[in-house]
């Protein structure tokens, strides 16, 4: 019987941005392009570190923060596989602006700074890739740091866990209460007892370490717009 050669999936292509890519354009990224674990709480980049790897989520999601110079930090933007982490470097940006870290574990495609630059060198459209990703990066920061400033706790944590659902494709999300209470820059009492008033209301079920969505539309309704508007102008942004 003859031998027959099966075409094995790109597992790149599972990054929606990877995926959008023409196949000449993926053919110079792809050379470089490694695939690697996500592990939660792994630092990807720190504030004004220079970026050497460009990371290609496929699943779980990084939190970007602003760190501020007694340590204390915000979540001000996330990516999941619909986006990616060091974009800027493309484009000669090496300097981290922001802290990254994996926040819910996953894999990824990564390749050097240095190998992403040299392919978005090449190609206009890797470049207007690039600065579409980073208008949809803006768009998440003017809105979180709009909803930090405007909402209250509980319906920042509903964006949240909303968000992080969507990254992920899961309404189980796992993660520390330590993580969570940096991530809306509240302390880990807070972070209980609004965990326990959305329990309460049959929106989520809350484990340590696990939040499980059980309402989601009770959980969309209970949000301020904010969710709905970055999500929307996001995925219009990356689609255009």
């Amino acid at each position: 019987m003859p031998h027959l050669d099966i075409k094995q999936p790109d597992v790149s292509r599972q990054n929606f941005l990877l995926a959008s890519l023409s196949d000449g354009d993926l053919a110079l990224l792809q050379p470089g392009l490694v695939q690697t674990e996500l592990k939660q709480g792994a630092l990807l980049h720190d504030l004004n570190d220079g970026i050497e790897t460009v990371y290609f989520p496929h699943s779980g999601m990084a939190s970007l923060l602003s760190v501020m110079e007694d340590g204390t930090a915000i979540e001000v933007a996330t990516v999941g596989r619909q986006g990616v982490v060091g974009a800027m470097t493309g484009i000669g940006f090496n300097r981290a602006s922001t802290r990254a870290i994996v926040q819910l574990p996953g894999k990824a495609s990564k390749i050097s700074a240095k190998q992403f630059e040299r392919a978005v060198r090449q190609s206009s459209s890797l470049r207007e890739l690039i600065i579409r990703h980073k208008e949809a990066l803006l768009v998440q920061v003017q809105n979180i740091a709009a909803c930090n400033s405007l909402h209250k706790v509980e319906v920042r944590l509903c964006r949240w866990i909303l968000q992080s659902s969507d990254h992920i494709e899961s309404d189980s999300i796992d993660l520390t209460q330590e993580f969570l209470a940096e991530m809306l820059g509240v302390s880990r009492t807070t972070v209980t007892l609004v965990a326990q008033t959305l329990q309460k209301a049959g929106l989520i079920s809350y484990t340590r370490g696990r939040i499980k969505i059980t309402n989601r539309a009770g959980l969309e309704k209970m949000c301020c717009e904010c969710y709905r508007a970055t999500r929307e102008r996001v995925v219009e942004i990356l689609q255009s």
